[in-house]
């Protein structure tokens, strides 16, 4: 995983552990940012700074595991998570942002993309953040991602 203070000045230690995926349309690999720890080669989450509880998306079937960085987009060409979404033609370029919001939590934003954006099967309006919880379901495009935060 990438933390947030990798992601944003970026690091020298982070390394891509490969998934591979099958499906009727063929196998597809899939590099996923993983960080080591200087002195402990084991990959592992870093704690959250200031008590920020830690948000994460997943989509088990698709081998998706988002682990959330404040402001950070979901696209397929950009933010740290497009190499999940790169070969999806349904989902935007940029297409979602995660934020965290101390009086709200954590909180997700459609940003005016093409196949839109839900929360539990209700269609976001653009750049509304919209207050997420455990369990939620979040769909991008055509991905549904369940809401896991602690």
């Amino acid at each position: 995983m990438v933390t947030p203070d990798e992601y944003q000045k970026g690091s020298s230690q982070t390394a891509f552990a490969m998934s591979m995926s099958v499906s009727a349309s063929g196998v597809s690999y899939t590099a996923s940012p993983q960080v080591k720890s200087p002195g402990n080669p084991a990959n592992h989450n870093v704690p959250r700074p200031n008590g920020v509880p830690t948000l994460v998306l997943t989509n088990t079937s698709l081998n998706i595991r988002i682990q959330a960085v404040n402001g950070a987009v979901i696209g397929r060409r950009q933010g740290p998570y497009s190499h999940y979404f790169e070969q999806n033609m349904y989902v935007s370029g940029v297409h979602a942002q995660l934020k965290y919001n101390g009086a709200s939590g954590w909180c997700i934003v459609d940003k005016h993309s093409s196949n839109g954006t839900k929360l539990n099967q209700h269609s976001l309006q653009p750049d509304v953040e919209m207050s997420l919880k455990n369990g939620d379901i979040v769909s991008i495009a055509n991905v549904n991602l369940q809401v896991s935060i602690n």
